[in-house]
């Protein structure tokens, strides 16, 4: 796929033995899965990576070991988010001389009141895309506590053309998509939604062209997209009728050891284990995961089997 970039390109988990310690193997593997999965593009060391409990050696080496394994078989975003912008620098370039295609980042934040102002975060942004030369998803979600307005964003499109795409997953999110689409016209190379997709119908029909879900179900996900994309919206919302349920459960009560768990009840990977402070999911909350997973059989059920 080359750009623009769009369809479904889903958050990577990063697997760890029991011990916590990195499984490079099991990380090769859901590679493969994901590619077996359909998807448009895998993103990599995001959120839902659980990146900030990752060393940076680790993240170096989940990095190379996923691009390694990919192959180029589809576009790896790496997330590249620091609060320093020289480290924020150094990750995207050190990930555009791997074999990257695209970034990710959050807006300059450390903890809940250390921000930058708007020129700050130009310059945060400049001095990124002049370090690592390729487009930047630029990453619009709560856990910044960053308040990104639709002008801003259309000013930093502007200012910075290689930031041409927008994952917009706050309250609102489909009005705030249409607002940037109409605002930003050419410089929004492409708007996408993510929070597991849990308002995808109402995204897309907002003007999204992407989503980046979690690596779940992206198999049950993208042929909503391509009915949506085709203009069989009937089409499009009876699919997304069929998977909501399993998105809610996730989005409200797993949240990033939702695919794990999948993963690991299908063979993908030998632990479902997440770093402390994170906890594991309770038995029966698993237990109600796996029962959506079964009524839906997702690859990721079954690929390892």
């Amino acid at each position: 796929m080359t750009e623009p970039y769009k369809g479904i390109l889903p958050i990577a988990p990063t697997i760890f033995h029991d011990t916590g310690d990195l499984d490079i193997e099991g990380n090769r593997r859901v590679m493969d899965l994901m590619v077996d999965q359909g998807v448009d593009g895998i993103c990599i060391l995001a959120n839902f990576s659980e990146q900030f409990l990752l060393t940076d050696e680790e993240r170096e080496q989940v990095m190379r070991v996923s691009l390694e394994q990919v192959a180029g078989r589809v576009p790896v975003i790496v997330t590249t988010s620091h609060f320093s912008t020289r480290i924020a620098a150094q990750r995207a370039k050190a990930a555009a001389d791997a074999g990257a295609k695209m970034l990710m980042m959050m807006p300059p934040y450390h903890g809940a009141l250390l921000k930058a102002d708007e020129q700050g975060m130009v310059e945060h942004f400049s001095q990124v895309a002049d370090a690592c030369g390729i487009p930047i998803i630029l990453q619009d979600a709560p856990l910044s506590g960053v308040t990104l307005t639709v002008p801003f964003m259309v000013r930093l499109a502007k200012e910075v053309p290689l930031v041409r795409y927008f994952k917009i997953e706050v309250p609102g999110t489909a009005n705030k998509l249409r607002a940037l689409i109409e605002a930003g016209g050419s410089a929004v190379a492409g708007p996408f939604d993510g929070e597991e997709a849990i308002t995808l119908m109402a995204d897309l029909d907002a003007g999204a062209t992407g989503t980046m879900t979690s690596a779940m179900i992206p198999d049950l996900i993208k042929p909503i997209l391509t009915a949506h994309a085709a203009g069989d919206r009937k089409q499009a919302s009876a699919l997304y009728a069929r998977v909501l349920p399993i998105i809610n459960y996730e989005n409200r009560q797993c949240g990033l050891r939702s695919a794990k768990a999948v993963m690991k009840e299908g063979g993908v990977i030998k632990s479902e284990a997440v770093r402390h402070p994170l906890t594991p999911l309770h038995p029966r909350t698993r237990e109600g995961l796996i029962e959506l997973a079964r009524e839906l059989d997702p690859l990721a059920l079954n690929w390892g089997r």
